[in-house]
């Protein structure tokens, strides 16, 4: 099954769930996919950075569903680039490994031997286990990490009390577009190297917005486990579907936007003021919730401007 059965096997199964096998069938299914038409057009041979992480990872059903949706994106023309965490992974081999996790204010403190198994998790085992899904499906994807070909440039993270925690210097978009240009699918760990050749730890996140401004990206997407942004943390119907740039701000400001949310977003506001046309926090905990948000009118998650 190609990537376009796919989606169309992804549009028919919740509606025969719902309705007879009539032509009411057919007809809501050509609906959805006259509504993802513009979308398609309008994103052909446009650059989408997708972080992807959290339970979108973990778990093997959603996994599935995110290969496809970057299989599809890929297959109509969307140029899209995947740079990928890898913490529960990294637990459990430390764990295996006899050597102890450390947290400061919600980063992981990486010793020259956590940085070992953080390097030999994000740049062999999960790299090449994305890289392996995606050319399952059809996709071409290609493996990198932040040191290859210098894609980026680490500095140490703050007054070094985090160890080998690095923040992206520069980034070498050069390496990058004549994959996209020949629809490979780049998929990148976040691990970086300095000037003096010392690698460390740069959190996925801030790998993902710093390349989606260096690559002039139309969208940055982070995956989340959250609906998105909510204006009551404890309240999932409180989802704020859309935001401009100063409301973002001031959201953190007002302390709305707090723990893990604030960082996230804060990487979506660097990307925007930096030329990013739009960055979305979505939940990768949906089927499919790449393709949703992309290519439907509703989206599911929030989506951020640069407009104000």
């Amino acid at each position: 099954m190609n990537p376009l059965e796919s989606f169309l096997e992804m549009v028919q199964n919740p509606i025969e769930k719902e309705t007879s096998r009539s032509g009411v069938d057919d007809k809501l299914r050509v609906s959805v996919l006259s509504e993802a038409l513009p979308y398609i057009q309008r994103f052909a041979g446009r650059r989408i950075v997708i972080k992807y992480g959290g339970s979108a990872m973990a778990h093997g059903s959603l996994q599935e569903a995110v290969f496809r949706d970057l299989a599809l994106l890929a297959s109509v023309g969307v140029q899209p680039v995947v740079v990928h965490g890898g913490g529960p992974e990294i637990n459990k081999w430390l764990k295996r490994l006899d050597i102890s996790s450390e947290f400061l204010d919600g980063l992981r403190v990486t010793s020259p031997d956590t940085m070992d198994v953080v390097e030999m998790v994000l740049t062999g085992r999960v790299n090449k286990q994305i890289v392996n899904g995606l050319n399952q499906l059809g996709a071409l994807s290609v493996g990198l990490c932040g040191i290859d070909g210098n894609l980026i440039e680490a500095r140490p993270f703050g007054n070094g009390s985090h160890g080998l925690v690095g923040e992206v210097a520069r980034v070498n978009s050069d390496l990058l577009k004549p994959l996209l240009e020949r629809g490979y699918v780049p998929v990148i760990s976040s691990v970086a190297s300095t000037k003096e050749g010392r690698s460390h730890n740069i959190n996925a996140d801030t790998v993902a917005g710093e390349l989606a401004a260096a690559l002039h990206a139309e969208k940055l997407i982070l995956l989340t486990d959250t609906p998105g942004i909510l204006r009551d943390p404890k309240e999932p119907s409180s989802l704020i579907k859309q935001l401009r740039l100063s409301e973002a701000r001031t959201l953190i400001d007002t302390g709305v936007v707090i723990d893990g949310m604030k960082p996230k977003t804060e990487c979506c506001i660097r990307s925007l003021a930096q030329g990013v046309a739009a960055a979305h926090i979505i939940d990768g905990r949906v089927p499919h919730a790449l393709l949703l948000e992309v290519f439907t009118d509703a989206g599911i998650g929030t989506m951020l401007t640069s407009r104000g």
